[in-house]
């Protein structure tokens, strides 16, 4: 009798330990630093979003968080890092929409290794950042009807985007299409270089968001033409959308969000989702948010779920489409 009494203590016992170290184990994260993983050099609009939500989240839960850059081969480098990490939520992806599209403009072999859709875990979606075809200075051009009557008289006519398969070339590309153009394209590695050389005159046009050529704007040294989005951008309002002028085919739409590797716990999604839902929520990120050109979102993991795999489809066709490929 007392050797059973025993027993049942001891199962009981185990029991108890079995239960706190189940849930217990989820409450207790994090437990040591998080690396949020951004898959492009230092300096860019994802990157500063990285370091603004890492900061934050750092004193939500009282745990270091760290931005590491991974950049190359258009973001496929860092992504495919992340990939393989272990699913313990201490590191996590800041992706920009170029993470939807990447394997599909890479030359062939060059983005192996993981799957878009299926092979990560959706955290939350944080922010939309509208698309604005701009005019420099070397273009005359104040609106777009001048820029397509200038296409039209010049075979040469260009336009500068970060990068080859990035959304702005998509953009650009679509609407060469839809406006029977063919405005040549001029691929930068990044945002700055690019605007550095329309601003100087060496290309008369680009496409890009707003924050970096905000500064510009109060000299006119650039011109923002039209903006590829369905409604106006509060970040531009006077700025006319592609639709209004007549090319309603067209809505490019960059955005940015946040993956874990494929197999996160639910209950370390929830909490990720639920810290960074409340942080998009504070009236200082949103203002520096603004300054990147970028407006926050925020929602559910399944919103980020869906508009990764509406990207991949929907952009896959028009890059197969348009012959549209990395260098």
């Amino acid at each position: 009798m007392k050797n059973t009494r025993r027993q049942m203590l001891a199962l009981a016992l185990c029991a108890a330990a079995a239960g706190a170290a189940g849930p217990g184990w989820a409450q207790a994260w994090p437990t040591k630093p998080i690396t949020l993983v951004v898959a492009y050099p230092a300096g860019g609009d994802t990157d500063a979003l990285a370091r603004l939500f890492a900061e934050k989240l750092s004193a939500r839960v009282g745990q270091p968080v760290v931005v590491d850059n991974r950049p190359g081969a258009s973001g496929v480098i860092g992504s495919s890092f992340v990939a393989k990490a272990p699913a313990d939520g201490y590191t996590l992806l800041v992706a920009p929409s170029t993470f939807s599209i990447a394997q599909i403009v890479l030359k062939t072999g060059a983005g192996a290794g993981y799957d878009v859709v299926n092979g990560f875990t959706p955290i939350i979606q944080t922010a939309m950042m509208p698309l604005f075809l701009v005019s420099g200075p070397g273009s005359g051009a104040k609106n777009l009807k001048d820029m397509v009557a200038a296409a039209k008289r010049s075979p040469d006519l260009s336009y500068a985007s970060p990068g080859s398969g990035s959304p702005m070339h998509i953009l650009g590309e679509m609407f060469n299409k839809s406006a029977g153009l063919n405005i040549k394209h001029v691929p930068y590695k990044g945002v700055a270089p690019a605007i550095n050389d329309v601003l100087g005159g060496h290309v008369p046009l680009t496409v890009v968001t707003y924050g970096p050529i905000a500064p510009y704007l109060p000299s006119g040294k650039v011109t923002p033409l039209a903006v590829a989005d369905k409604a106006r951008s509060p970040l531009a309002p006077n700025v006319p959308t592609l639709a209004e002028l007549g090319y309603k085919d067209i809505e490019v739409v960059a955005w940015n969000g946040i993956f874990g590797p494929k197999g996160l716990s639910p209950e370390i999604v929830k909490t990720l989702n639920g810290h960074f839902n409340e942080i998009l929520k504070m009236p200082d990120v949103a203002a520096k948010m603004a300054v990147f050109g970028a407006l926050p979102l925020g929602g559910t993991p399944e919103t980020l779920a869906k508009t990764n795999a509406a990207d991949f489809e929907r952009f896959g066709r028009v890059i197969k489409e348009l012959g549209i490929q990395a260098d």
